[in-house]
This record gives C-alpha cells, sequence and structure tokens, in this order.
C-alpha cells in the first residue's frame, strides 16, 4: 500500500499498482509455462480442474480448495466481495481503513483486559468527537484542552494494547506472507502454513472476522494519511492518476480514489468502520480459496466447525452506478514539479466480457516489455519516450473500466511527439493485420505469464478466488487461456476500431511547473 518513488517504467508502474488490481500477465515464464504449447495447455489445465473442490456453507461462505501434495505448505486467501467503489459518498477510504483495522486483533487476541480497554476506547471516541466540535466552533481553548485529554487518553489504551498480536502468532507457527490488499474491487487477506496448521488458521481467520476489535483507530488514520501523501499529494504521477480517473470515469465509482479523499479519511469514525463491516463481512459475501497440502474432506469439516459460527446476513449492496457511454474526448492538464508524461485511456468492458481476451492481447501487443510496439516504436526508433508502457484493467476490471497507455517523454522530445507517435501505433491495429508471428509472440507471452502466475500456492489461490467472484465460476480462470489461444487477428481489427475512436479517449499531461 505504501508507495516507493521509482525510476521511469517501475516509478509510473508502482503508482498504478497501487490503485488497481493487474490480474497475473506480467513476469517471465517458468519452466512449466515455456513447454507449454496450445497443443499442450488442455492436458495442464485438466489436471489442475481435477484438483479443485469447491463447496458453500449453510450461512452462504463459499470455499475452492486445490490439492497441491508436493510440499508440506498450504496457502489461504480470504476474499471480501468489496473494495473502494462499495463507498458510500463522502467515506471513501473506509474499505483500506477497515483492511487496516483487521489485523488488530479481537476480544482476545491483542489486548491484556478487553473489558477495561473497550471502556478506553469509548471514552476516546467521546473526547474525538467533542474536538471535532470544538475545531469546527473554532473555539481554541476548548480544542487545547481536549487536545490534551484526547492524548492522555490515547496513552492509556495504547497500555491495553499487545502489538501485532495476530501477526506474531501467525509468525511463531510458521506461517509467512501474512499481507492483505484493497483495490476498486476487492479486499484480500493471505498468508502460507505449514500444512499441519490448517486447524490453526481455521481458528485465527474466523476470529478475526467474527469478533474484531478496531483498536488503535487513530492511530492507523495518522499512518493512512501519510500514505495518502506520499502516494499522491507529494506525488506527480499519483496526483495525475487521481485527476485522470476523475476525468475519464462521471458517474462510476472507479472515479475515485481507494485510498479516500483526505478529508473523508479525517471524518471517518470507529462506527464508520464497524458499520461497513457489518454490512459487507457477512458469510456471503467472503469467498475462501485454499491451495496446497490439504485433504477437502478435512477442510470441510473444520469450516463447518470454525466458520459455520457466523450469522447469515442479508445480501450486501451492489454497485449500480452505470458509467455512461463517452461521447467526446476530455482531457486533463496538470503543472507539476515533473517530468513530462502522457497518458491516454480508453473505456473497455469487464474482465467478464467475451472479448476480454481480445484486449489483453492487444494490451500486451502494444506495451508489454520490449518487444512489444510502444517500447520499440517510441523508446528505440523514434526516441521520443524513455518510457512507453500501459495495461488493460484500469483502475479494476469488475465492472467496465480503462486500457491506458503511458509515456515519459524524452529530454529531446516534446509532448506533442509522444501522442503522435502513440496515435500512429494505435492506428496501425485498426488498419493493418497483425501478423501471425507477433500474434504467436504475444500469445506465448501472455500465456506463460498467466501460468507462471499460477505455479505457487498463493498464485492459484488469489487467481481462482479473483475468477470466481468476478466472473462466476472459478473455471473461468483456465478458459481464458484457451480464449487467449483463439484470438485473431481479425478479432484484433475489430475490438481495435470499435475502441480507439475520439468519443471514447481521456487525455492526461504532466507539464513541467516551471
Amino acid at each position: 500500500m505504501v508507495i516507493n518513488v521509482l525510476k521511469l517504467s517501475r516509478f509510473i508502474g508502482s503508482v498504478i499498482s497501487l490503485l488497481c488490481l493487474v490480474l497475473f500477465l506480467g513476469g517471465n515464464a517458468s519452466a512449466l509455462a515455456q513447454s507449454a504449447s496450445s497443443d499442450g495447455i488442455t492436458p495442464y489445465l485438466n489436471r489442475a480442474i481435477e484438483r479443485v473442490t469447491e463447496f458453500t456453507l449453510d450461512n452462504g461462505m463459499k470455499f475452492i480448495i486445490m490439492e497441491n501434495h508436493d510440499a508440506p505448505v498450504v496457502s489461504f486467501v480470504t476474499y471480501a466481495d468489496v473494495g473502494g467503489a462499495n463507498e458510500p459518498d463522502g467515506k471513501t477510504g473506509v474499505a483500506h481503513f477497515l483492511e487496516h483495522l483487521a489485523f488488530k486483533g479481537t476480544t482476545k487476541i491483542g489486548t491484556t483486559n478487553y473489558e477495561q480497554e473497550q471502556e478506553t476506547l469509548n471514552r476516546l471516541d467521546q473526547v474525538f468527537g467533542q474536538l471535532k466540535a470544538a475545531k469546527k466552533a473554532g473555539n481554541e481553548e476548548e480544542v487545547k484542552q481536549l487536545t490534551e485529554t484526547f492524548e492522555k487518553v490515547q496513552v492509556e489504551a495504547a497500555d491495553y494494547v499487545q502489538q501485532n498480536a495476530f501477526g506474531r502468532i501467525v509468525e511463531t507457527a510458521g506461517g509467512v506472507n501474512i499481507n492483505a490488499t484493497t483495490s476498486a474491487d476487492a479486499t484480500r487477506y493471505f498468508y502460507s502454513f505449514p500444512s499441519n496448521k490448517l486447524e490453526l488458521w481455521m481458528s485465527l481467520e474466523s476470529e478475526r472476522f467474527l469478533d474484531p476489535v478496531f483498536r488503535e483507530f487513530y492511530k492507523e488514520q495518522s499512518i493512512i494519511l501519510e500514505e495518502r501523501r506520499l502516494r499522491t499529494e507529494n506525488n506527480p504521477i499519483g496526483t495525475m492518476v487521481e485527476a485522470f480517473l476523475d476525468t475519464a470515469f462521471t458517474e462510476h465509482p472507479y472515479k475515485r480514489p481507494t485510498i479516500g479523499y483526505n478529508e473523508d479519511i479525517r471524518n471517518l469514525t470507529r462506527e464508520d468502520i464497524r458499520d461497513f463491516f457489518n454490512i459487507y463481512y457477512g458469510p456471503n459475501n467472503l469467498t475462501i480459496a485454499i491451495v496446497g497440502d490439504v485433504q477437502p474432506e478435512q477442510v470441510k469439516q473444520l469450516a463447518e466447525v470454525y466458520f459455520g459460527r457466523y450469522e447469515e446476513k442479508p445480501a450486501p449492496p451492489k454497485v449500480t452506478e452505470i458509467e455512461p457511454k463517452q461521447e467526446e474526448s476530455r482531457e486533463v492538464t496538470l503543472k507539476l514539479a515533473s517530468q513530462p508524461w502522457y497518458l491516454e485511456g480508453y473505456h473497455v468492458p469487464a474482465l467478464s466480457h467475451p472479448d476480454s481476451a481480445i484486449y489483453q492481447v492487444i494490451s500486451t501487443l502494444l506495451s508489454s516489455g520490449r518487444t512489444s510496439r510502444l517500447y520499440k516504436s517510441l523508446v528505440e526508433e523514434q526516441q521520443v519516450a524513455l518510457v512507453a508502457q500501459g495495461f488493460n484493467g484500469f483502475p479494476a476490471n469488475k465492472y467496465p473500466n480503462l486500457m491506458l497507455f503511458y509515456a515519459q517523454t524524452s529530454p529531446n522530445a516534446s509532448i506533442e511527439d509522444v501522442a503522435t507517435a502513440l496515435s500512429l501505433e494505435i492506428e496501425r491495429l485498426k488498419t493493418e493485420p497483425v501478423f501471425e508471428q507477433e500474434l504467436q509472440r504475444v500469445k506465448n507471452q501472455l500465456r506463460a505469464g498467466l501460468l507462471r502466475s499460477l505455479d505457487s500456492n498463493l498464485g492459484m489461490g488469489k487467481a481462482l478466488v479473483e475468477y470466481e467472484v468476478k466472473t462466476g465460476s472459478w473455471r473461468n480462470l483456465f478458459d481464458q487461456l484457451q480464449a487467449i489461444e483463439s484470438v485473431t487477428s481479425a478479432d484484433i481489427q475489430r475490438v481495435a476500431q470499435a475502441t480507439f475512436i475520439p468519443e471514447n479517449l481521456t487525455i492526461g499531461r504532466i507539464l513541467p511547473k516551471s
């Protein structure tokens, strides 16, 4: 979640990756992926599918289990079908805030005396409310007194906290890679254990979302505000990304930043977090993937014992806003302390759309690596850009989204030079058939990247649950490999001609402030 300032393509790619989920399509191939020719895919897929078991508890919580007995380890992914797009107006950032607080423990984990801690937390919330009111009224003397009281009570509350108790239990038992992410579409919690710790995971994870205590709220509020300052307010690319989304989308909540707006983050309360949790973290909105050295029968038995305790809840509200069809090109230009950057975005369908594989092929053809058309043309041949890349599924892909391209201008070129060069490459897709040799190379690259992402328990777990929730079935993950292989040059021209038109275009420019 915290952004590190990187150079060139890594720099902008890291910023954008915080705002969206890139669906396991990058990277070099593993040995398995490299050897998987189009003829060899089907047996691999069939073997993978045969190892998957699924079941749903009576309360609506779904489990997807994939057996892999190669090593005595198992990875777990808890997928909450809620992200930034589900947040109420005025409370942006609440999904990400909740993710932070989900590691703070329960009434039994993370506290030395919960009854006394609870009283202190309630008093802390009360003082904070009074402090906000005093600030709004402009009563400086009262603000000063309440600030002192607030800090004193916060110290008292901290005395009851056992820092990182949840994480320490996991690590002491041999757990690794404990982490979580929040996107516009979803919130994911994951880590791995030795396979003999299956029941420990069941106990810990079920308690975490059955009996959470959102302690250290105000401490995390300050941390999140600092994240936002680093990611957006003091970061030219982050600033542009936020402005770009707000321009490209007019109605859909994809227009809002997942981390939230500054004012909204400051005004969130523990009660807001609790209300959001109660609505969106019911068992029917949680899907769990378990991949590794497990027996499905044992998983089901333990799941019924531990997660079967969850009470059934009403289905949470869905995102109902539909982005209107864009009728004319849009632009946003910012003058910032930065080198010049140029961005183009085009509206594209959701991951579940039948043409999803075609969009993935187009994105890879244009902008994936040093063999891509944008890199070879803009960076190597014309030398108008230092970086020229892009990807599909921005800022997320459960709903219709954007295909985004971006470039940093070279010292001897202008924004206009980059825009012209990029437009020519996009126009080629509409007017010139892609040669079979180039198309096959792109397919191999996509297939290899996807297979490599599945070459670990955790990667497979993330992908299975992602496709289950977003497309209706985990099986579509494997169907996507076949769909990629079926893409033709005519498909690319058809989609390009319908997508890359001025009426569907949003342009972003970063110009040097000086």
